[in-house]
């Protein structure tokens, strides 16, 4: 028992660490690829290649100044990056990276924990971050704030129903909301994406729209709210809010790689490296969509939730449910 809960306890130390290093990395490659994209190099003074920018952000960070406005809520201010950052950290615990092997003579798991309501405990996840949002924007006692943590709301409502709707397709054709038996799934057959393309775009663009990127940034889009919900964050604080931004992008990318493109499944490479592989190619659209789309007028962004998506993804619903019932998916 202790051997298990020790190996727990690392698996959730390196995983931590792990996940951390590629958000700096992931904020890098964002960075020079948008100066590539826009005719210009991006950072690279910082070390070999600029490869030490983060560290250099990180250092900058922790000298800016860092104050509490006397309007704010001074408790909820202080944690609501807190609960922004451990919610996606939380969901990564169930995502598997890769089946299972033998190290040092034990028997280990490349995934933190298989819950039979895995599917459920991420989209608990992801709803609880984007309280750390509107808490954030509540607390602060700004107008702007209170406005960024309203569209937060808003945009969480509109884009939520369509993403859960999306893939409950997978749900029947797995018929389990664990993370690990839908891959296990798509190893005995083929890639959801084949059956569920539908399910697959709604799913990816509804992720873009929960993580807050561009084109769908209207919490904190600068030309009206200033900041939006961030406006009175600074220092460390602010670069909490910004790593659960880049954290939750990892999210969408490794939940719509585990549920629609066959998860660590590949020939030839190792596992992990097949999971890593198709969530940068995932990583690489967002920011290609970033620097190509521009953002949405804010009755568009609703119109797109309610009038598109949503409609979308319950017709895939009921043909899903079609086919199934009549056996033409097995």
């Amino acid at each position: 028992m202790q051997e298990a809960a020790l190996t727990i306890i690392v698996k959730g130390a390196i995983l931590v660490f792990l996940f951390l290093t590629i958000f700096a990395y992931t904020m890098l490659l964002e960075r020079r690829l948008l100066g590539r994209i826009q005719g210009r190099r991006g950072p690279n003074r910082a070390g070999p290649f600029g490869l030490m920018q983060p560290a250099a952000d990180v250092v900058k960070m922790l000298f800016k100044e860092d104050f509490t406005p006397k309007a704010a809520n001074q408790v909820v201010f202080q944690i609501a990056p807190i609960v922004a950052v451990v919610a996606p950290i939380l969901t990564l615990a169930i995502i598997p990276f890769g089946g299972s092997t033998t190290i040092f003579g034990h028997h280990v798991t490349l995934y933190g924990t298989d819950l039979n309501i895995g599917l459920l405990l991420a989209f608990a996840a992801a709803s609880m971050g984007h309280y750390g949002l509107m808490l954030g924007g509540f607390a602060s006692g700004n107008k702007y704030a209170l406005i960024g943590g309203a569209r937060t709301a808003a945009q969480l409502i509109s884009y939520e129903v369509s993403m859960a709707l999306s893939v409950v397709g997978v749900l029947m054709l797995s018929e389990s909301l664990s993370l690990v038996d839908i891959v296990k799934a798509q190893q005995d057959t083929t890639w959801f994406i084949l059956f569920q393309p539908v399910g697959f775009v709604v799913f990816f663009i509804t992720g873009i729209a929960e993580t807050n990127r561009t084109p769908f940034d209207l919490p904190e889009a600068e030309s009206e709210l200033v900041a939006g919900y961030a406006t009175e964050y600074g220092g460390t604080k602010y670069a909490g809010f910004a790593m659960a931004e880049y954290l939750n992008m990892l999210v969408v990318s490794a939940m719509t790689v585990t549920l629609f493109l066959g998860g660590y499944s590949g020939p030839w490479l190792p596992e992990p490296l097949w999971f890593l592989i198709k969530v940068f190619v995932l990583v690489v659209v967002f920011i290609w969509v970033r620097a190509t789309m521009p953002r949405l007028r804010y009755d568009r962004l609703m119109k797109l939730g309610w009038k598109v998506f949503l409609p979308l993804a319950t017709l895939n619903l009921l043909v899903t449910a079609i086919v199934v019932g009549l056996g033409f998916a097995h």
